[in-house]
């Protein structure tokens, strides 16, 4: 599949590398001579120097023969207008990269065109909403709802209220004949384990189960957590995510929203109704004690600095908030973060990214999503006929190495939690859990 990336930026570079992993057939266009040069010497990709709209040089590179276009630069208005040139000229699929909010309305012009573009994405507010469900899921470190909400995989930070440690999982059975759910994946010392019947929980590990949601709390006493309520939390960064972030929860929660740049006040000042708007560094402390920091329930740092939101962050835990949400930019973070006790991390990146490669995969996934942080994707996949997974018990299947079958959606929409016995029949939803590494295997198992 030919795929033309517009922008070879942060969002731009990501998809590119996911996609070349998939053996698409990718060209690159930019305008930055910097991010051409780094795209370049990293990716195996064709990388142009030039400009998005410049229609001359879409002829060139025979617009019309790229399956899909993913116009994700910087600049708003050529997103749009490449787009309209690239599905004027035939190009099947057009994803298109947006910040002003006033783009993504219903009523906005560019939906009801004959060429509008297929996928409509906002970073920013696609961050927000992440975070703002993290919020209402206080107990967790990732989260992610399936099957409208019926099924659950989470992330828990296991300390010392959970009473199983060093215990082989094949022997945790018995406690869990009632408690139907699996143990996806443990994330310890910067490394992710695909866990089997012989490994054992450490305190301090980050583990990802799934369950059906009915079980959320027994699931939640099992590993000492509670869904405590959430009534008031600070932002730091005053940003788009900072403010869409505060928009998404000031009619639930008390929110205070700590900024320092007047312009970005003003804008606050202007969309926000409810939310206590503080001009101020919020790497002060004086500052975060004056606002009762050690009141809060959440602390989310989303300013646009990365080392910022690592430092505050960090603060806020010493002064004992019981969770920090941190926005991070750079990839190479996101390993390190939670063994330097940052709790909860998300990557307007990999976000933005997980909706356009699912979009693109739709044919393929009902769901897609890559964890920040840790190496492991949760796919659902739907099961054809006259595949090796159908009617055998997955004991009996051989699969890869680094992937875990996690639960089953059958036909008649009952759900069932993977065991050894779990059969597989044509048009199930399976849910997987899986290393990158291995997705082509698994996408030649369905």
């Amino acid at each position: 599949m030919n795929v033309l990336v517009l922008g070879a930026g942060e969002i731009g570079y990501l998809l590119s590398s996911k996609l070349i992993q998939r053996n698409y057939n990718i060209t690159i266009l930019e305008l930055d001579e910097q991010k051409v040069k780094r795209a370049s010497d990293t990716l195996d990709a064709n990388v142009i120097f030039g400009n998005a709209t410049n229609f001359s040089l879409l002829k060139k590179l025979k617009i019309h023969s790229f399956d899909i276009i993913a116009a994700v630069t910087n600049n708003d208005e050529i997103n749009i207008l490449a787009s309209l040139i690239a599905k004027k000229s035939g190009v099947k699929t057009a994803i298109t990269r947006v910040r002003n909010p006033e783009y993504i309305a219903k009523d906005f012009i560019l939906n009801n065109l004959e060429y509008s573009p297929d996928l409509i994405i906002h970073p920013e507010k696609e961050t927000a909403k992440v975070i703002s469900r993290l919020v209402k899921t206080s107990f967790a470190t990732d989260f992610f709802d399936l099957e409208d909400g019926r099924i659950k995989i989470v992330g828990l930070r296991l300390d010392q209220y959970f009473e199983h440690y060093n215990v082989k999982l094949i022997h945790l059975a018995p406690l869990l004949q009632n408690l139907p759910m699996r143990i996806l994946a443990i994330n310890r010392s910067l490394k992710t384990i695909i866990p089997k019947g012989d490994d054992y929980l450490k305190k301090g590990d980050q583990i990802f189960v799934i369950f059906e949601s009915k079980y959320t709390s027994p699931v939640l006493d099992f590993f000492g957590k509670k869904d405590i309520k959430v009534n008031n939390a600070m932002i730091i960064g005053g940003g788009l995510v900072g403010e869409y972030t505060a928009l998404e929860l000031e009619d639930k929660i008390n929110v205070k929203i700590i900024e320092n740049e007047p312009s970005k006040l003003k804008l606050l000042a202007e969309n926000l109704k409810k939310s206590l708007i503080i001009q101020g560094d919020g790497t002060d402390q004086e500052l975060l004690l004056e606002e009762n920091i050690n009141e809060m329930d959440e602390f989310i740092a989303v300013s646009g600095d990365d080392e910022t939101n690592i430092i505050t962050s960090m603060l806020a835990r010493q002064l004992k908030v019981p969770r920090t949400i941190t926005l991070l930019k750079k990839m190479e973070y996101l390993r390190i973060t939670h063994s330097i006790g940052l709790d909860t991390v998300v990557s307007k990146q990999i976000i933005t990214v997980n909706a356009i490669r699912q979009f693109i995969h739709r044919r393929t996934y009902a769901t897609f999503a890559e964890i920040p942080g840790i190496d492991g994707i949760v796919s659902e996949m739907i099961a054809k006929k006259n595949t090796k997974l159908v009617k055998n018990q997955l004991k009996d299947i051989n699969l890869p190495e680094n992937v875990i079958f996690g639960a089953v959606v059958k036909s008649d929409n009952s759900i069932e939690i993977s065991t050894g016995t779990t059969r597989i029949e044509p048009g199930d939803k399976v849910i997987v859990f899986y290393k990158p590494e291995v997705q082509r295997e698994i996408e030649k198992m369905f």
